[in-house]
């Protein structure tokens, strides 16, 4: 289990994210929703150390991140950013591989090349493994550095806004993948999210944040609802049901 307790970060006299706690649930998926600017990918980034907070705590299985060695934590959590420049040309297989580099330290043993050829073919990039990174679509990019997450074999999987760049298909393939890793693997997935049908389908638990603050929290069936997204979004949403899942209609 994740715990955050009482985090703080500021960027000046700004308060991006203003004394948040949250627990998250192992073997589950978690979306973080909320609109533009609620702090929702900078509490991401400090769940996995990316960015210090300024004060507060948190926690993974008990221990507080502070005092984990960085490559004990990249054993245990990995996290995909929205943005992902890499300026050496790679392909998608060597970027795959990156994954297994808290483990391997670059000389791939025979397991770290089974993790590798499984994330691929999870994300269906077989026919494209030996393509550089600079030959494909940003759908395709983005599903290679999903793959790489995936290789890195972490209990906890954190991803920032992961349908970036991807058209319906592939869009639901994500979402599926992520499904299968926490159904199948018992993985634990948090997302940050914009499209709230995605998470009304595919979350267990939401946690909704605006202005820097948790405003909401709690499983999906609690949170699609018209009243607590008006409070949220500031926006009416209309709610179907449609083969069991609530629907938002907000066009």
């Amino acid at each position: 289990m994740v715990i955050v307790e009482g985090v703080t970060k500021q960027y000046g006299n700004k308060a991006v994210v203003e004394d948040v706690s949250v627990k998250i649930e192992k073997g589950k998926i978690t979306s973080f929703i909320g609109p533009n600017g609620a702090g929702k990918s900078t509490l991401l980034s400090m769940i996995s150390r990316l960015i210090t907070k300024d004060s507060g705590s948190i926690s993974i299985d008990g221990k507080d991140i502070s005092e984990s060695k960085s490559y004990d934590l990249a054993k245990k959590i990995a996290i995909l950013k929205q943005a992902n420049h890499i300026s050496i040309r790679l392909t998608v297989r060597e970027l795959v591989s990156f994954g297994r580099f808290p483990y391997s330290q670059g000389r791939l043993t025979k397991e770290d090349k089974k993790y590798i050829d499984e994330a691929i073919e999870y994300m269906e990039l077989g026919e494209m493994e030996d393509k550089y990174l600079d030959q494909l679509s940003g759908g395709q990019k983005q599903r290679a550095f999903i793959a790489m997450v995936i290789a890195q074999n972490t209990e906890y999987i954190l991803l920032d806004e992961p349908l970036n760049n991807l058209d319906m298909k592939h869009s639901v393939q994500i979402m599926k993948v992520l499904r299968r890793l926490v159904n199948e693997l018992g993985k634990t997935v948090v997302i940050v999210i914009h499209d709230i049908n995605f998470a009304s389908c595919y979350s267990d638990y939401i946690v909704a944040l605006k202005d820097g603050k948790v405003v909401k929290e709690g499983p999906t069936c609690d949170i699609i609802h018209s009243p607590v997204l008006k409070e949220i979004y500031d926006m009416d949403i209309e709610i179907q049901c449609i083969n069991d899942n609530k629907i938002c209609v907000y066009f």
